[in-house]
């Protein structure tokens, strides 16, 4: 026997269907005008395109064009992000760790800074963080403009004080008694922290390793400032915006070249999705 949905429960369903129709049309709109061409794009931006096998011939075109060098972007936004994922989720956690079994006020207040850092806006930094950066650079010799180091650093700066955040929520709920079990076993700090720590908090570096990466993958003012345009080092939405002339915007070129970037950071987010709702609730509740 079908039972009839409730009027509230209804309401609620037909809401949710109506949202995730809205937060889908963007993507839509981006899909099918990718398929079309530049005049298409700009007459008939709500129709259906007629050739289908324009997106393939506007990814060709976007993959060996050699002013906006895609393919050399692609490989820097994907190093960029890995290299600043990996950095943020190995000394986060760490950090992270110290801070919840070090039981002092200094612990506590240090703990405290990073979740002030958390409401300090980009804007406010941008400028003074260019000065360090050249000011570093002509003191040390160490280059952290137009370099992976530089950007890599910025991104770990910024990235730090939300990932230590939800690492801190999360390992206050790990029993202590399994590293003290360690301990007794002849397990190092190190030690205890790979073998025993690192592997607990699975889900929480899904949710660190997603939030994080999409925001860096992205991104792109931070990038602007320290790479900026055409230099051998640049992003996918740098690269991007290179398709956007004074006078000329190629939107076909623009809108495909936008889908290329979401589909690493959509096949990422499906296969790390599980671990999402259950990292979050764990870092922000526990």
């Amino acid at each position: 026997m079908k039972l009839a949905l409730k009027p509230g429960l209804l309401l609620v369903e037909v809401l949710a269907a109506g949202l995730f129709l809205l937060f889908l049309s963007p993507f839509f709109l981006v899909l099918i005008n990718s398929a079309k061409t530049a005049f298409e794009v700009t007459n008939t931006p709500m129709s259906w395109p007629d050739n289908w096998g324009n997106l393939a011939t506007n990814s060709v075109s976007i993959w060996t064009n050699t002013t906006i060098q895609y393919q050399s972007s692609f490989f820097s936004s994907f190093l960029i992000t890995v290299l600043s994922l990996g950095a943020l989720n190995l000394l986060s956690s760490q950090a992270a760790w110290a801070l919840v079994r070090t039981k002092t006020k200094t612990s506590s207040f240090i703990f405290f800074m990073f979740v002030a850092a958390m409401v300090i806006p980009f804007q406010i930094v941008m400028f003074p963080l260019l000065s360090w950066f050249r000011a570093i650079t002509v003191f040390t010799g160490l280059d952290l403009l137009r370099s992976y180091q530089g950007i890599v650093l910025a991104y770990l700066g910024f990235g730090v004080s939300l990932s230590i955040f939800m690492f801190h929520g999360f390992i206050k709920s790990i029993p202590l008694e399994l590293e003290e079990a360690a301990t007794i076993d002849g397990c190092r700090k190190h030690e205890t922290f790979f073998r025993i720590i690192f592997p607990i908090l699975k889900p929480i570096h899904a949710t660190v390793l997603v939030l994080n990466g999409i925001w860096i993958w992205n991104d792109y003012l931070l990038p602007l400032l320290v790479l900026g345009k055409g230099n051998d080092i640049q992003t996918i939405p740098v690269a991007v915006s290179n398709f956007a002339g004074t006078f000329v915007k190629q939107w076909d070129l623009i809108l495909t070249a936008i889908l290329l970037a979401m589909i690493p950071v959509v096949v990422f987010f499906l296969f790390a999705q599980r671990f999402i709702v259950r990292g979050m609730v764990a870092g922000s509740i526990k």
